[in-house]
């Protein structure tokens, strides 16, 4: 192997890229028109346009593919995660076009490509599966009957692909039809093929897999577990290796049905054997991915290994390595997915630029991104910014050092789940290992989302904004650029700056945000400040530049880094991340949105419109649905009324807060 294609984008594609760099093998790249100026493009010896701007267009194309590997001479392709890497026929031309393919045979990928097949050939395995009902041709009472007999809740789910798409959760009968459309409307966006089943719905239950690792001279290991129970609409946010809920002796039972799961499909590469754990200790079969996992980097941390030059070895049918077949681990991982979403706001993706993007370097600490300063983030895409890492000698301390690194990297841009993360890691629940899939159900999301900086933080942020920016215009001043903005030799009144912090959830009103009144004068070598009308006695003003300020207030001194684009203000301290809005002193008045309008709540894709002009509505009726990073929202009507405007098309692109309708309300 000598040049590798990586049939993949963002954060996997520059993590396989380094490893190859390491082993001295070449790259190529392929993108989409919006990844064009993408650092993985940039970072790869070779780049190949697929053209388009969706999955769809572009990196589900393996025809396209191919012969980007063709046209760049690559002997190899690494399909990443997502997209390709669990598609047989892909694995397939791959191998027909004379190429290395790196992951398991196709006969392996089919296998384990319908969950109901691979929950037959598990159960023949001897592996533990829960009862499954395929949705075929039956009639609505037909499945609800069926439905009834495995005892709701039920879990939809589709039959194809992963990461949480085409599954819903169905408490009612009632509600059966409706998630069942649901979930295939959106399995066929995401993985082409819309099928899906119904199992038992575990409520309380972890989500544990083994990951497993097989070459073609018949060795095949297991490497341990991974904790993946905290998730966000089925979908992984933070993963840990150790488990805190896996002993030896159950680690033992779950890795030898891990491994008979790997042996009974003949497997060969990295694969990932999910299962559901209860409290008893009973566990049951889930899945196989038949890929490298988003959460690998946790068990590289625990056992040394590097997952990816496993990969590459065994695609070039070297065995693996006694350290590999000999597998041990040491300390504590945890991986967080930080996303460009918005968790207030029922994880909405967020897109725009990401105008800063840099993540705190300490011992311990890995950074897996595909974003950096400047990057644009799109609706096109998943919405993972970064994988961040911290590997420590013990849980707790891994889990306060990941808190501390996200407190104080500086993410300036679209909205993240960084508030949420933070939370989650210094939860008491968390820290006493007490997780499953439910964690973020039983806690209130607005409070795990607030913002990490309380009033009192945003008050000071506000000061530190107003001074750097007076010190902005004083170093871009004609004349006696030294001298302080506002400084008199007699005493005079305070100059005025007001702010608005910006609320966490990303489409909120700013004139929802509190207002912050700073007054400020400087007074031959001392400062007067005043916030919200009161006097700060105790102030002291050390070093103030447009990008940092040193302030003193009763009696402690911090540092603040501030940042400004346009009118907003971005400040980073010891107090935590604020987002600020320069509020004018003379506003100019606009038009306001006329009552009934529906906002779009995202940036996307109009995949459906329900109603027509003149069409009266109730309340809560879905009126259109946007598609956005592969998955669909609702909008709905808000009070009952009649249609009188539809702004936009099917298939048409709208940002975040554009006019999509207008309902003249009864």
């Amino acid at each position: 192997m000598k040049k590798l294609l990586i049939a993949n984008r963002g954060e996997i594609a520059r993590r396989v890229m380094r490893t190859c760099r390491e082993m001295g093998i070449s790259t190529v790249a392929v993108f989409s028109e919006p990844d064009r100026d993408a650092l993985f493009v940039r970072e790869a010896d070779e780049a190949v346009a697929l053209g388009g701007t969706t999955s769809a267009e572009s990196y589900l194309r393996i025809d396209a593919i191919i012969e980007a590997a063709k046209r760049s001479e690559a002997d190899a392709i690494h399909p990443g995660y997502g997209f390709l890497a669990e598609n047989a026929s892909f694995a397939q031309a791959c191998i027909d076009a004379g190429l290395i393919f790196v992951g398991p045979s196709p006969a392996a990928i089919a296998a384990m490509g319908s969950k109901v097949e691979a929950k037959r050939r598990m159960q023949a395995a001897g592996v533990p599966v829960l009862p499954t009902v395929e949705i075929t041709s039956q009639s609505a009472a037909q499945l609800s009957a069926e439905a009834q007999k495995l005892g709701f809740p039920v879990l939809v789910k589709a039959t194809a692909g992963g990461g949480g798409r085409g599954m819903r959760v169905v408490g009612r009968a009632e509600e059966l039809a409706e998630a069942v459309t649901a979930a295939q409307r959106e399995a066929q966006a995401a993985f082409g093929d819309g099928t899906v089943f119904l199992e038992p719905y575990l409520q309380a239950a972890r989500h544990v897999e083994i990951q497993i690792f097989g070459d073609a001279h018949g060795n095949l290991v297991h490497l341990f577990e991974r904790e993946c129970s905290i998730q966000r609409r089925h979908q992984k946010i933070l993963e840990e290796a150790p488990s805190p809920a896996v002993d030896d002796a159950l680690r033992r039972a779950m890795g030898d049905a891990a491994v008979r799961a790997g042996k009974s499909i003949g497997y060969v590469g990295a694969g990932t054997v999910e299962f559901l754990l209860q409290d008893d200790g009973q566990f049951f079969f889930l899945e196989v991915n038949t890929r490298l996992q988003v959460e690998h980097p946790v068990t590289e941390c625990v056992t040394g290994l590097d997952l990816v030059r496993l990969q590459l070895l065994v695609a070039q049918n070297e065995p693996l390595p006694d350290e590999a077949l000999r597998p041990s681990r040491r300390g504590h991982a945890i991986e967080v997915r930080l996303c460009a979403e918005d968790p207030g706001q029922g994880f909405l993706p967020t897109s725009g630029n990401l105008h800063r993007f840099e993540i705190p370097e300490a011992s311990g600490v890995r950074v897996d991104s595909g974003v950096g300063n400047g990057s644009f983030i799109s609706s096109y895409y998943d919405s993972l910014l970064a994988k961040v890492i911290v590997y420590a000698p013990t849980r707790a301390e891994a889990a306060r050092r990941l808190a501390a690194v996200l407190r104080r990297a500086k993410i300036h841009g679209p909205t993240t789940n960084r508030q949420l993360l933070v939370r989650i890691l210094e939860h008491e629940e968390f820290l006493a290992g007490k997780i499953d899939t439910h964690f973020l159900v039983r806690h209130d999301l607005k409070t795990l989302a607030a913002p990490l900086v309380n009033a009192q933080g945003e008050r000071l942020h506000a000061v530190a904004a107003a001074l750097a920016a007076q010190a902005q215009r004083r170093s871009t001043a004609n004349v006696l650029r030294s001298i302080p903005s506002g400084w008199r030799n007699n005493a005079s009144q305070l100059q005025q700056a007001k702010f608005a912090a910006i609320p966490t959830h990303a489409n909120a009103a700013v004139a929802d945000a509190a207002c912050i009144e700073v007054g400020y004068a400087f007074d031959r070598s001392s400062l007067k400040l005043q916030i919200g009308g009161q006097d700060i006695p105790s102030a002291r003003l050390g070093i103030c530049t447009p990008d940092r300020v040193q302030l003193e207030v009763d009696g402690v001194q911090r540092t603040y880094d501030v940042a400004q684009v346009g009118d907003t203000y971005y400040v980073d301290s010891p107090l935590g991340p604020s987002q600020l809005r320069e509020i004018p002193r003379f506003v100019v008045p606009q038009d306001e949105a006329r009552a009934g309008s529906l906002i779009a709540p995202l940036p996307g894709v109009i995949n459906e419109i329900r109603v027509r002009l003149g069409d009266t509505v109730a309340a809560g009726d879905v009126l259109l649905v946007i598609e956005s990073m592969k998955s669909f929202y609702p909008v709905t009507a808000p009070a009952a009324g009649r249609v009188t405007e539809i702004r936009v098309a099917v298939a048409q692109h709208v940002e975040a807060r554009s006019l999509l309708a207008v309902i003249e309300e009864e």
